[in-house]
């Protein structure tokens, strides 16, 4: 679909000349930003059926019932339900037969004297694509970049008008809809790391294919959905949480990659300051395993994807090309450990110079971020089938003037081998299996978890035949 780009003004301007949309406003934080707009620009009489900003949490809780957090997903969800069945109940006998409902609600923390940390929020409407229809929803969560709070609620603003006005223009082509948050906006002022899709609107819409799109049209660096297809946000995973990550292409996942996780999960868990509490297992997939040429092939994304369900793990999406920004990034969201599962191949990017930025300092700086809260790197033997040779990270060819440092990393446990690899996992590599399951070679089995194995030959994944 082409977008034509309309102001904050101009789209306002749009739903109040629409007769048809009328709802309420639910805003809590940083003022009354997105009603705003409706009534600045005139017309809103026949937009706006209620504005409403319950700040005091006793007020806040009286009307939509106690949580442990305000500025959280289930606040949220509670105001949208909340309000909505109230504009039903007092508008639907009146006005149903000529009105599309809906419901705008935030709950937000900017910056501000009594609130020092980077402002964030989540954003939802609920509405009727028709009349007296069933609602359709999108949750969205942002992060607020700007340094000043009359920034941020600026922007916050603006971003509101936009998800209203996809949700009512847009709602067909969610692709477009992604894309358009950021009208009037850069990614240098908001960041948007999640997004949530339901209801008849939403019928053909897969929440993990929303996640890619927000990574991939750069509305975030990262987003995160269960192993059911349930879109996450980093906080609501991470808060108080060791990490285990594993990246790969997972086409398909094997043995092998099985193998790697499993082990090094063993020796993360007995770490001293993990406390044998299970850590949150990722497994991530990079923007650059996913493009071939300049393009992503969605129904490959959602071939891997589907691969991943029988492990249960929470998948991330990233365009994240260097270890170090992922483990920063995920800092950010937890101060407890964080573990990297990899094949010691690997260790040549991890030590490679050329992969860091002078401006973050060089590949001291990006090893410092790398193993900041403690971070680890638990390597699994790498077979050369050139040379024979096993490669680990006790054997791994360190130039010389790293040498002293990468000792330091290993004597201090920063960098472990995975002792108990399994010696037939070494021989699998899942080219070579993608090759055998797109030519009818049954013999690619025997190298993939049963589970797998299983989904592959049910879904028809990666050219099965």
């Amino acid at each position: 679909m082409n977008h034509q780009k309309l102001s904050a003004g101009q789209k306002a301007l749009q739903i109040n000349l629409d007769a048809r949309k009328y709802g309420t406003f639910a805003e809590i934080g940083a003022g009354q930003e997105v009603a705003r707009w409706f009534f600045r620009v005139g017309g809103a009489a026949g937009t706006v059926a209620k504005t409403i900003s319950a700040y005091d949490m006793a007020v806040s809780d009286a009307i939509y019932g106690p949580t442990e957090r305000y500025v959280s997903r289930q606040r949220l969800q509670a105001m949208l339900a909340y309000e909505f069945d109230l504009l039903l109940q007092r508008l639907n006998q009146t006005r149903g037969a000529q009105s599309t409902f809906f419901v705008f609600a935030n709950t937000v923390a900017t910056h501000s004297f009594s609130h020092q940390e980077e402002g964030h929020g989540w954003l939802g409407i609920r509405f009727q694509s028709e009349l007296r229809g069933p609602p359709s929803e999108i949750l969205i969560h942002v992060r607020m970049l700007d340094k000043e709070n009359f920034r941020q609620q600026e922007a916050l603003g603006i971003m509101g008008v936009n998800l209203i006005h996809g949700a009512f223009f847009l709602h067909r082509d969610a692709e477009t809809l992604i894309g358009a948050l950021l009208d009037s906006l850069t990614w240098e002022r908001v960041e948007v790391d999640m997004i949530r899709f339901d209801g008849p609107a939403f019928a053909g819409v897969d929440n993990r294919l929303m996640a890619l799109l927000l990574v991939k049209q750069g509305l975030t660096e990262a987003a995160m959905f269960t192993a059911e297809g349930e879109a996450v946000q980093w906080n609501e995973v991470l808060h108080k949480k060791s990490v285990l990550f594993q990246r790969g292409n997972f086409r398909p996942i094997t043995n092998a990659t099985l193998d790697v996780l499993e082990r090094a999960l063993e020796q993360f868990v007995r770490e001293p300051d993990v406390n044998g509490e299970p850590p949150v297992v990722l497994l991530e997939m990079n923007l650059r395993q996913l493009t071939t040429g300049d393009a992503i092939d969605y129904r490959d994304f959602l071939d891997r994807a589907d691969t991943l369900t029988p492990l249960g793990k929470t998948v991330l999406v990233s365009n994240f090309r260097r270890y170090h920004r992922l483990a920063a990034y995920l800092s950010r969201y937890t101060k407890r450990p964080i573990g990297l599962a990899m094949g010691a191949a690997k260790l040549a990017e991890i030590f490679d110079p050329q992969y860091y930025n002078e401006a973050e300092g060089g590949l001291l700086g990006g090893l410092g971020q790398l193993f900041k809260n403690p971070g680890r790197l638990y390597i699994y033997p790498f077979l050369d089938f050139n040379t024979g040779q096993t490669l680990t990270a006790k054997n791994f060819p360190i130039v010389p003037d790293l040498k002293h440092l990468y000792a330091h990393l290993r004597e201090n446990r920063f960098i472990q081998d995975i002792p108990n690899s399994n010696a037939d996992c070494l021989r699998i590599r899942s080219g070579d299996l993608l090759e055998k399951i797109r030519a009818g070679d049954a013999s690619w089995e025997k190298s993939v978890p049963p589970a797998i194995v299983q989904v592959i030959k049910s879904k028809r994944l990666f050219g099965w035949k």
